[in-house]
Parts: structure tokens; C-alpha cells; sequence
């Protein structure tokens, strides 16, 4: 008889020995993972859920706006979208756009019914900057008024209030800055911990024009 196969034969006669020894070393090497913390723990329904939300991605050549990156608790919040934009000095109510697409072919088509909320900018009641752009125009005929949407915001001032309608509140924002500038150096922070509105007048979502940017801050709420 071999070496080897004496050493299976005194193996097996004592197999149930052998089988016990396994288990206690088999318990104890457990019992130690768990004790270290090496054994992975269930994800409980009760952790904290928290997700990266990048905020917005590039827009158009015409328009930059930041890629704001943050670590942020989900929340349940419920979405209220714009449907009109009332300018008090320049008398004029304008229809909102919602358009959930972002190719520039589908965002110039929603201006030619109104102005256009930029689907990646926050929504009403959600902090951030509410981000609208409408065309404008200084020719004396035009075949669509939303061509002339956001003539004369040039003109508004600090202090001028701006109210934006969803189907049952009514958002109140005060002017705070006017400006023009170039499409390539205009820079849109869309997340933070304000409630803002941005305005600008845009005459395609592709275009590199000059255009007018009024930032406003919100004030108050009302129900309709």
C-alpha cells in the first residue's frame, strides 16, 4: 500500500472527526470576518439614499452654462412648470414653453409659441435659477409676435417685478441686474440654494449674437 493511499484510509476512518474540525474552523474564521467588519452588511430600505446629480450638461455654441456637480439627498419634490410670464413695466404676458427635448431644432420651434424654459434649468418651486429665453425683434412687421416676445427687457430696472404663472401659483421675482452681452461669454450657474430667474433674449438657440440678460431673485408667492 502507498504512502498516499494510507494517509486517505486514516483520513476517512476518522472522517467525522475530520468533518468537525473543519466546521469549528470554518465557524471561528467567520465569526472573525464579521467581528473585523469584512463581511459586507444588506443595504436597509431605511439608509439614506444620496445621489450625484450633475445639473445641467453643455447647451448650445451660443450659450454656455456651469456643470455644477453635488452630492444631494433625493427628494420628493413636486415639479411646477411656468405656463405664462407677466412683465409689470412693459405690460406684456407671454405664453411659457416646456419643452423636454434639447436639440436646438426642437428648442426653436417651441419659440415660435412663446419663450422657452431651458428643460435643464430648475423648476419653479425647486432652489436653483429658472432659465427662460424668448426672441426678440426691432423689425416694424413681424408674422409671429412671439418674434417680438422679449422686446424692451433692456429696459427693465432693479426693483421691476416679473411674475411667472404655473396652473395654480403665481411666482413673484425682483429685478436685481441688466446687461448685454455676447452669447460665447454668457455663463448660467443653473443649481444653488436660491430661487432665481434668468431671462434672456435669444434669436436662435444656436446663434453666437449679442444678447439681453436680466437676473432676477424671488420675492413672493401667490395662489390663484
Amino acid at each position: 500500500m502507498t504512502a498516499k493511499s494510507s494517509f486517505i484510509q486514516a483520513i476517512w476512518s476518522r472522517k467525522f472527526t475530520f468533518l468537525f474540525v473543519y466546521f469549528l474552523i470554518f465557524l471561528f474564521s467567520y465569526l472573525l470576518l464579521v467581528a473585523i467588519d469584512f463581511i459586507p452588511e444588506p443595504i436597509s430600505e431605511d439608509s439614506e439614499e444620496v445621489t450625484f446629480v450633475e445639473e445641467v450638461v453643455s447647451t448650445t455654441p451660443g450659450l454656455q452654462t456651469e456643470v455644477i456637480q453635488a452630492e444631494v439627498e433625493i427628494e420628493e419634490v413636486a415639479i411646477v412648470l411656468p405656463t405664462e410670464i407677466y412683465i409689470e413695466r412693459l405690460d406684456k404676458t407671454i405664453d411659457v414653453l416646456n419643452p423636454t427635448s434639447r436639440t436646438i431644432a426642437d428648442l426653436d420651434s417651441a419659440l415660435l409659441d412663446g419663450v422657452v424654459r431651458h428643460p435643464d434649468s430648475a423648476h419653479l418651486a425647486q432652489d436653483g435659477n429658472v432659465f427662460i429665453l424668448g426672441h426678440s425683434s426691432y423689425l416694424p412687421n413681424v408674422f409671429n409676435e412671439n418674434f417680438q416676445a422679449f422686446n424692451g427687457i433692456q429696459n427693465l430696472e432693479w426693483g421691476d417685478t416679473i411674475e411667472v404663472r404655473s396652473d395654480g401659483e403665481v411666482f413673484v421675482y425682483r429685478v436685481e441686474k441688466v446687461f448685454k452681452a455676447r452669447a460665447q461669454d454668457v455663463t448660467v450657474p443653473i443649481a444653488g440654494d436660491d430661487k432665481l430667474l434668468t431671462i434672456a433674449t435669444c434669436n436662435s438657440f444656436g446663434s453666437t449674437d449679442d444678447r439681453y440678460i436680466v437676473e432676477a431673485r424671488q420675492i413672493d408667492t401667490k395662489v390663484l
